[in-house]
C-alpha cells in the first residue's frame, strides 16, 4: 500500500497550497501553486499513479510510466511559477470621481 502514502502526500501538498493561495492575488497564487506542483504534488502523483497502474496490470515495468508523468507536472509547475514571477502587478482602475 505504498500507493496510498503518494496519493496521501499529493493531497496535502494540494491542501497546503489551497490554504496558502486563499485570499491572495492571481499572481501569488500561480507562485504559491506552481511551487506546490513542482515539489509536492508532481513527483508524489506520478509515483502513486505509477504503482497502481503496475498493480492494476500486474506488470512491475509498468511502474516506469511515472518518468513520463513526473516531467510533465514539473514543467506545467514551472510554467505557473515563471507566469506568476514575470506577470506584472495588476493596477486597480477606479474613477477619481468617486474616491
Amino acid at each position: 500500500m505504498a500507493f496510498a502514502v503518494g496519493y496521501g502526500i499529493a493531497f496535502i501538498g494540494v491542501l497546503v497550497a489551497y490554504q496558502l493561495s486563499k485570499g491572495k492575488s492571481k499572481k501569488r497564487k500561480c507562485i504559491v501553486w506552481g511551487i506546490a506542483l513542482m515539489l509536492a504534488i508532481s513527483p508524489f502523483l506520478s509515483f502513486a499513479i505509477g504503482l497502481s497502474y503496475a498493480f492494476i496490470v500486474e506488470d512491475p515495468w509498468a511502474t516506469l510510466v511515472m518518468w513520463y508523468l513526473f516531467p510533465i507536472g514539473f514543467i506545467i509547475g514551472l510554467i505557473m511559477l515563471l507566469v506568476g514571477i514575470f506577470k506584472k502587478k495588476e493596477i486597480e482602475k477606479s474613477c477619481s470621481f468617486f474616491n
